[in-house]
Protein backbone atom coordinates (compact mmCIF):
# COMPACT_ATOMS: atom_id res chain seq x y z
CA UNK A 1 0.00 0.00 0.00
CA UNK A 2 2.96 2.56 0.77
CA UNK A 3 4.68 1.21 -2.55
CA UNK A 4 1.16 2.41 -4.26
CA UNK A 5 0.64 5.59 -2.56
CA UNK A 6 4.29 6.48 -3.36
CA UNK A 7 3.47 5.42 -7.31
CA UNK A 8 0.24 7.70 -7.05
CA UNK A 9 1.76 10.65 -5.21
CA UNK A 10 4.89 10.28 -7.90
CA UNK A 11 2.58 10.46 -11.12
CA UNK A 12 0.28 12.59 -9.53
CA UNK A 13 3.37 15.42 -9.16
CA UNK A 14 4.70 14.51 -12.86
CA UNK A 15 0.67 15.44 -14.15
CA UNK A 16 0.79 18.72 -11.89
CA UNK A 17 4.11 19.46 -13.02
CA UNK A 18 2.94 18.81 -16.70
CA UNK A 19 0.00 20.55 -15.69
CA UNK A 20 2.30 24.02 -14.45
CA UNK A 21 4.65 23.94 -17.61
CA UNK A 22 1.69 24.16 -20.01
CA UNK A 23 -0.01 26.60 -18.12
CA UNK A 24 3.65 28.54 -18.01
CA UNK A 25 3.59 28.17 -21.93
CA UNK A 26 -0.26 29.20 -22.01
CA UNK A 27 -0.04 32.23 -19.71
CA UNK A 28 3.03 34.00 -21.69
CA UNK A 29 1.90 33.74 -25.21
CA UNK A 30 -2.07 34.56 -24.47
CA UNK A 31 -2.97 37.65 -24.96
CA UNK A 32 0.22 38.88 -26.68
CA UNK A 33 0.88 39.72 -30.47
CA UNK A 34 4.13 38.31 -32.31
CA UNK A 35 5.50 40.28 -35.01
CA UNK A 36 6.99 38.91 -38.03
CA UNK A 37 9.42 41.25 -39.70
CA UNK A 38 9.67 40.72 -43.38
CA UNK A 39 12.67 41.96 -44.67
CA UNK A 40 11.40 43.03 -48.41
CA UNK A 41 8.44 44.64 -49.79
CA UNK A 42 5.10 43.61 -50.05
CA UNK A 43 3.95 41.40 -52.84
CA UNK A 44 7.31 38.91 -53.42
CA UNK A 45 6.92 35.03 -52.24
CA UNK A 46 9.06 36.06 -48.99
CA UNK A 47 5.80 38.43 -48.20
CA UNK A 48 3.11 35.62 -48.93
CA UNK A 49 5.46 33.21 -46.97
CA UNK A 50 5.37 35.35 -43.94
CA UNK A 51 1.89 35.97 -43.90
CA UNK A 52 0.58 32.65 -44.65
CA UNK A 53 2.58 31.55 -41.60
CA UNK A 54 0.74 34.22 -39.68
CA UNK A 55 -2.56 33.12 -39.94
CA UNK A 56 -2.10 29.53 -39.49
CA UNK A 57 1.04 29.73 -36.70
CA UNK A 58 -0.64 31.13 -33.77
CA UNK A 59 -3.33 28.11 -33.74
CA UNK A 60 -0.20 25.95 -32.72
CA UNK A 61 1.06 28.41 -29.85
CA UNK A 62 -0.14 27.78 -26.42
CA UNK A 63 -2.35 30.23 -25.77
CA UNK A 64 -3.21 31.52 -29.66
CA UNK A 65 -1.49 34.96 -29.90
CA UNK A 66 -2.19 37.33 -32.76
CA UNK A 67 0.61 37.44 -35.74
CA UNK A 68 1.00 40.56 -37.06
CA UNK A 69 3.36 41.02 -40.39
CA UNK A 70 5.14 44.14 -41.22
CA UNK A 71 6.97 44.61 -43.81
CA UNK A 72 10.27 46.32 -43.44
CA UNK A 73 12.35 46.72 -46.64
CA UNK A 74 15.79 47.92 -47.12
CA UNK A 75 19.60 47.40 -48.20
CA UNK A 76 18.68 44.14 -49.34
CA UNK A 77 16.88 42.79 -46.60
CA UNK A 78 19.77 44.02 -44.34
CA UNK A 79 17.38 46.59 -42.06
CA UNK A 80 15.11 44.22 -40.80
CA UNK A 81 18.37 41.39 -39.78
CA UNK A 82 19.89 44.67 -38.12
CA UNK A 83 16.11 45.41 -36.27
CA UNK A 84 15.79 41.89 -35.36
CA UNK A 85 19.53 41.94 -34.25
CA UNK A 86 19.63 44.68 -32.12
CA UNK A 87 16.05 46.58 -31.71
CA UNK A 88 13.38 43.61 -31.64
CA UNK A 89 12.54 42.37 -28.01
CA UNK A 90 14.33 38.98 -27.27
CA UNK A 91 11.17 37.10 -25.33
CA UNK A 92 9.51 35.39 -28.17
CA UNK A 93 7.20 38.43 -28.99
CA UNK A 94 9.07 39.28 -32.50
CA UNK A 95 10.13 37.03 -35.27
CA UNK A 96 11.89 37.66 -38.47
CA UNK A 97 11.61 36.50 -41.84
CA UNK A 98 14.92 37.24 -43.49
CA UNK A 99 16.82 37.44 -46.24
CA UNK A 100 18.06 33.78 -46.80
CA UNK A 101 21.48 34.96 -47.46
CA UNK A 102 21.80 36.40 -43.86
CA UNK A 103 24.40 33.66 -42.41
CA UNK A 104 27.09 35.26 -44.95
CA UNK A 105 26.05 38.84 -45.09
CA UNK A 106 28.69 39.82 -42.75
CA UNK A 107 31.28 37.76 -44.74
CA UNK A 108 30.36 39.62 -47.76
CA UNK A 109 29.15 42.93 -46.54
CA UNK A 110 31.28 43.85 -43.38
CA UNK A 111 30.66 47.46 -43.55
CA UNK A 112 26.54 47.24 -43.04
CA UNK A 113 26.48 43.89 -41.51
CA UNK A 114 27.57 44.18 -38.27
CA UNK A 115 26.37 41.03 -36.43
CA UNK A 116 27.15 37.62 -35.38
CA UNK A 117 24.55 35.20 -37.55
CA UNK A 118 25.54 32.55 -34.86
CA UNK A 119 23.43 34.30 -32.40
CA UNK A 120 19.93 34.37 -33.87
CA UNK A 121 17.67 31.19 -33.43
CA UNK A 122 16.41 30.25 -36.46
CA UNK A 123 12.79 28.99 -36.33
CA UNK A 124 12.64 26.70 -39.55
CA UNK A 125 11.89 27.42 -43.25
CA UNK A 126 8.90 26.26 -45.18
CA UNK A 127 11.27 24.84 -48.22
CA UNK A 128 14.59 25.09 -49.33
CA UNK A 129 15.29 26.39 -52.68
CA UNK A 130 17.07 26.92 -56.30
CA UNK A 131 17.72 30.11 -57.65
CA UNK A 132 17.45 31.04 -61.24
CA UNK A 133 18.38 33.76 -63.67
CA UNK A 134 16.24 34.51 -66.44
CA UNK A 135 16.17 36.97 -69.33
CA UNK A 136 13.29 38.86 -70.62
CA UNK A 137 12.15 37.25 -74.35
CA UNK A 138 13.43 40.46 -76.07
CA UNK A 139 16.23 40.83 -74.55
CA UNK A 140 17.20 37.99 -77.05
CA UNK A 141 19.67 36.06 -74.88
CA UNK A 142 19.21 32.25 -74.19
CA UNK A 143 22.49 30.90 -72.93
CA UNK A 144 24.91 32.28 -71.23
CA UNK A 145 27.49 31.73 -74.02
CA UNK A 146 25.52 35.01 -75.45
CA UNK A 147 26.37 36.92 -72.79
CA UNK A 148 29.95 36.80 -73.81
CA UNK A 149 29.34 38.69 -76.79
CA UNK A 150 25.83 40.49 -75.42
CA UNK A 151 25.33 42.79 -72.36
CA UNK A 152 22.10 42.53 -70.57
CA UNK A 153 20.77 44.57 -67.55
CA UNK A 154 19.85 42.95 -64.33
CA UNK A 155 17.51 44.66 -61.70
CA UNK A 156 18.51 44.17 -58.01
CA UNK A 157 17.49 44.93 -55.00
CA UNK A 158 20.97 45.57 -53.94
CA UNK A 159 24.75 44.41 -54.69
CA UNK A 160 24.69 42.45 -51.39
CA UNK A 161 21.76 40.51 -51.88
CA UNK A 162 20.80 37.28 -53.95
CA UNK A 163 19.52 39.86 -57.21
CA UNK A 164 23.03 41.98 -57.17
CA UNK A 165 25.53 39.60 -55.32
CA UNK A 166 24.71 36.11 -58.17
CA UNK A 167 25.14 38.57 -61.00
CA UNK A 168 27.64 40.15 -60.06
CA UNK A 169 29.41 36.51 -59.30
CA UNK A 170 28.27 35.06 -62.85
CA UNK A 171 29.76 37.44 -64.83
CA UNK A 172 32.92 37.20 -62.53
CA UNK A 173 33.25 33.43 -62.91
CA UNK A 174 32.68 33.93 -66.60
CA UNK A 175 33.18 36.96 -67.90
CA UNK A 176 29.24 37.49 -68.74
CA UNK A 177 28.29 40.64 -69.83
CA UNK A 178 26.29 41.89 -66.92
CA UNK A 179 25.49 45.15 -65.77
CA UNK A 180 23.90 45.54 -62.77
CA UNK A 181 20.93 48.02 -61.83
CA UNK A 182 20.40 48.18 -58.01
CA UNK A 183 17.86 50.28 -55.98
CA UNK A 184 14.57 48.33 -56.40
CA UNK A 185 12.86 47.91 -52.99
CA UNK A 186 11.99 44.26 -53.68
CA UNK A 187 12.24 41.33 -55.90
CA UNK A 188 8.71 41.81 -57.29
CA UNK A 189 9.46 45.03 -58.39
CA UNK A 190 12.43 44.06 -60.16
CA UNK A 191 10.06 41.83 -61.89
CA UNK A 192 7.91 44.55 -63.03
CA UNK A 193 11.20 46.65 -64.28
CA UNK A 194 11.92 43.61 -66.18
CA UNK A 195 8.34 43.28 -67.84
CA UNK A 196 8.23 47.27 -68.35
CA UNK A 197 11.42 47.05 -69.79
CA UNK A 198 13.41 49.00 -68.05
CA UNK A 199 16.06 45.94 -67.02
CA UNK A 200 16.92 42.79 -69.11
CA UNK A 201 16.67 40.05 -66.49
CA UNK A 202 16.39 39.05 -63.01
CA UNK A 203 18.96 37.01 -61.06
CA UNK A 204 18.46 34.87 -57.96
CA UNK A 205 14.94 34.49 -58.52
CA UNK A 206 13.89 31.33 -56.54
CA UNK A 207 12.56 28.58 -58.90
CA UNK A 208 9.51 28.11 -57.08
CA UNK A 209 8.76 31.17 -56.46
CA UNK A 210 8.37 31.87 -60.18
CA UNK A 211 6.55 29.26 -60.89
CA UNK A 212 4.26 30.06 -58.26
CA UNK A 213 3.42 33.57 -59.34
CA UNK A 214 4.80 33.98 -62.51
CA UNK A 215 3.71 30.79 -64.63
CA UNK A 216 2.34 32.50 -67.52
CA UNK A 217 5.80 33.65 -68.26
CA UNK A 218 6.90 30.49 -68.37
CA UNK A 219 4.01 29.14 -71.04
CA UNK A 220 3.96 31.73 -72.80
CA UNK A 221 8.08 31.67 -72.86
CA UNK A 222 8.47 35.22 -72.16
CA UNK A 223 11.42 34.56 -70.18
CA UNK A 224 14.14 32.29 -70.50
CA UNK A 225 16.00 30.32 -67.96
CA UNK A 226 19.81 30.46 -68.54
CA UNK A 227 21.70 28.92 -65.26
CA UNK A 228 20.38 27.24 -62.08
CA UNK A 229 22.11 29.09 -58.67
CA UNK A 230 22.19 26.05 -55.94
CA UNK A 231 24.53 23.45 -55.50
CA UNK A 232 22.14 20.83 -57.28
CA UNK A 233 19.79 21.33 -59.71
CA UNK A 234 16.30 20.93 -58.95
CA UNK A 235 14.49 17.75 -60.69
CA UNK A 236 12.12 19.52 -62.98
CA UNK A 237 15.12 21.87 -64.54
CA UNK A 238 17.43 19.00 -66.14
CA UNK A 239 18.77 21.09 -69.14
CA UNK A 240 19.17 24.36 -67.53
CA UNK A 241 22.85 24.31 -66.62
CA UNK A 242 24.14 24.45 -62.76
CA UNK A 243 26.30 26.90 -61.91
CA UNK A 244 29.01 24.94 -59.89
CA UNK A 245 29.60 23.07 -63.58
CA UNK A 246 31.12 26.41 -64.49
CA UNK A 247 34.01 26.51 -61.72
CA UNK A 248 37.26 25.88 -63.04
CA UNK A 249 39.09 24.93 -59.70
CA UNK A 250 38.41 23.53 -56.36
CA UNK A 251 38.94 26.77 -54.61
CA UNK A 252 36.05 28.05 -56.91
CA UNK A 253 33.83 25.06 -56.43
CA UNK A 254 34.65 25.76 -52.51
CA UNK A 255 33.96 29.10 -52.69
CA UNK A 256 30.21 28.75 -54.54
CA UNK A 257 29.10 26.24 -51.85
CA UNK A 258 29.71 29.16 -49.41
CA UNK A 259 27.98 31.39 -51.86
CA UNK A 260 24.64 28.89 -52.08
CA UNK A 261 24.89 27.30 -48.72
CA UNK A 262 21.91 29.40 -47.34
CA UNK A 263 19.56 28.05 -50.56
CA UNK A 264 18.79 25.32 -48.19
CA UNK A 265 16.78 27.82 -45.94
CA UNK A 266 14.54 29.40 -48.89
CA UNK A 267 12.43 30.79 -46.42
CA UNK A 268 13.93 31.31 -42.94
CA UNK A 269 11.93 32.29 -40.21
CA UNK A 270 14.17 33.30 -37.17
CA UNK A 271 14.09 34.65 -33.95
CA UNK A 272 16.51 37.35 -32.40
CA UNK A 273 19.36 36.46 -29.78
CA UNK A 274 18.77 35.36 -26.62
CA UNK A 275 15.16 34.56 -26.57
CA UNK A 276 14.60 32.08 -23.74
CA UNK A 277 14.94 28.42 -24.65
CA UNK A 278 11.70 27.44 -23.42
CA UNK A 279 9.80 29.85 -26.42
CA UNK A 280 11.94 29.17 -28.96
CA UNK A 281 11.03 25.43 -28.11
CA UNK A 282 7.17 26.36 -28.13
CA UNK A 283 8.21 28.24 -31.11
CA UNK A 284 10.19 25.30 -33.19
CA UNK A 285 7.42 23.20 -32.04
CA UNK A 286 3.95 25.41 -33.59
CA UNK A 287 6.26 26.08 -36.51
CA UNK A 288 7.07 22.20 -37.06
CA UNK A 289 3.06 21.09 -36.64
CA UNK A 290 2.15 24.65 -38.70
CA UNK A 291 4.09 22.52 -41.42
CA UNK A 292 1.37 20.08 -41.47
CA UNK A 293 -1.65 21.72 -40.51
CA UNK A 294 -3.91 20.48 -43.49
CA UNK A 295 -5.45 23.80 -43.63
CA UNK A 296 -2.08 25.64 -44.07
CA UNK A 297 -1.03 23.11 -46.40
CA UNK A 298 -4.30 23.75 -48.49
CA UNK A 299 -3.50 27.35 -48.27
CA UNK A 300 0.04 27.13 -49.20
CA UNK A 301 -1.27 25.12 -52.82
CA UNK A 302 -3.85 27.85 -53.50
CA UNK A 303 -0.90 30.25 -53.41
CA UNK A 304 1.41 27.98 -55.67
CA UNK A 305 3.80 28.08 -52.01
CA UNK A 306 6.02 24.51 -52.00
CA UNK A 307 6.40 23.11 -48.80
CA UNK A 308 9.19 20.92 -47.96
CA UNK A 309 9.80 22.13 -44.50
CA UNK A 310 13.20 22.55 -42.75
CA UNK A 311 13.94 22.53 -39.13
CA UNK A 312 15.49 25.11 -37.04
CA UNK A 313 17.94 23.01 -35.77
CA UNK A 314 18.87 21.45 -38.91
CA UNK A 315 19.24 25.12 -40.71
CA UNK A 316 21.13 26.39 -37.25
CA UNK A 317 23.75 23.46 -37.87
CA UNK A 318 23.84 24.77 -41.03
CA UNK A 319 24.43 28.57 -40.15
CA UNK A 320 27.15 26.95 -37.41
CA UNK A 321 28.88 25.48 -41.08
CA UNK A 322 28.96 28.59 -42.95
CA UNK A 323 31.43 30.28 -40.01
CA UNK A 324 34.37 26.76 -41.04
CA UNK A 325 34.81 27.52 -44.24
CA UNK A 326 38.94 28.74 -44.46
CA UNK A 327 40.21 32.38 -45.21
CA UNK A 328 41.30 31.38 -48.93
CA UNK A 329 37.55 29.83 -49.74
CA UNK A 330 36.48 33.50 -47.75
CA UNK A 331 39.07 35.66 -50.10
CA UNK A 332 37.94 33.36 -52.80
CA UNK A 333 34.10 34.14 -52.73
CA UNK A 334 34.56 37.63 -51.62
CA UNK A 335 36.45 38.15 -55.17
CA UNK A 336 33.77 36.23 -56.74
CA UNK A 337 30.97 38.63 -55.66
CA UNK A 338 33.22 42.27 -55.85
CA UNK A 339 31.78 44.97 -58.35
CA UNK A 340 34.12 45.48 -60.77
Amino acid sequence: MIKQAATALALGCALAGSAAAQTAETSFFAGKTITILIGYAAGGTYDATARLIARHMPNHIPGHPNMLPQNLPGSGGIKTVLNLYSVAPKDGTTLGMLSRSYPIEPVFNPQTAKYDPKRFIPIGSTSNEVSVAVVWHTAGVTSIDQLMTKEITTGATGTTDDTGRFATMLRNLTGAKIKVVTGYPGGNNVTMAMEKGEVDARFGWSWGSLKSRSKPWLDEKKVNIIVQMALEKAPDLPNVPLIMDFAKTDLDKKALELLFAPQVMAWPLVAPPDVPADRIAILRRAFDDTMKDPEFLSDAKKLNIDVEPVTGAFMQTMVARVSTFDRAVVDRALDLTEPK
